[in-house]
């Protein structure tokens, strides 16, 4: 599968993959991997494609009910987990036990939380690598120039605001697909 997915990534659209391509499932177990802009259905694909490229597992998380049969065992397997969403519940220290529970878990999110234009990222991507110390990796799904530059690993430190302004600064310049929505 890993050379279909070569064959498709690399030939068939022309992408390339630069930035920390010696990432392996050996070295980075645990991790939240945070994917920008996503702009369109299609930074899924993308997503799946380079996960399979550089060999490693990642995970993502959907609400409950998206895994019920047929398609929970399709989530699953792709590496999809469900969460509660209903009200009251505490998502981050939910999702911060994943991590606790696996060996490897690398869980891919998007911060602005939609694939439509926002101002402001959303934070729990940031509370969720603190509450299980755990790496934050930033790709990037730069279709201007066909590529997902990929981050070494990035601790957050005691200061948010500083942390997101060297998370920012790595994704200037990156066009998603829906350029508007960038």
């Amino acid at each position: 599968m890993q050379k279909l997915a070569k064959f498709i990534y690399f030939k068939l659209m022309g992408w390339k993959v630069v930035g920390n391509t010696t990432m392996s499932k050996d070295t980075v177990k645990k991790a939240v991997l945070i994917a920008m802009p996503h702009t369109s259905w299609h930074d899924f694909y993308i997503g799946l494609l380079l996960r399979k490229i550089i060999g490693i597992k990642s995970n993502f998380i959907g609400k409950k009910e998206l895994f019920v049969w047929p398609f929970g065992y399709y989530f699953r397997a792709i590496g999809g987990r469900p969460i509660d969403r209903t009200s009251g519940q505490n998502k981050v220290e939910a999702i911060a036990k994943l991590f606790e529970e696996n060996d490897e878990f690398r869980l891919a999110l998007a911060p602005e939380g939609t694939r439509k234009k926002v101002t402001e990222w959303r934070t729990g991507f940031y509370y969720i690598a603190k509450a299980a110390n755990v790496p934050i990796i930033m790709f990037t799904l730069d279709f201007k120039n066909k590529q997902n530059k990929i981050s070494e690993p990035f601790y957050t430190t005691n200061n948010m605001e500083a942390d997101f302004k060297f998370m920012k600064n790595f994704y200037k310049g990156v066009v998603g697909k829906i350029p508007e929505y960038s």
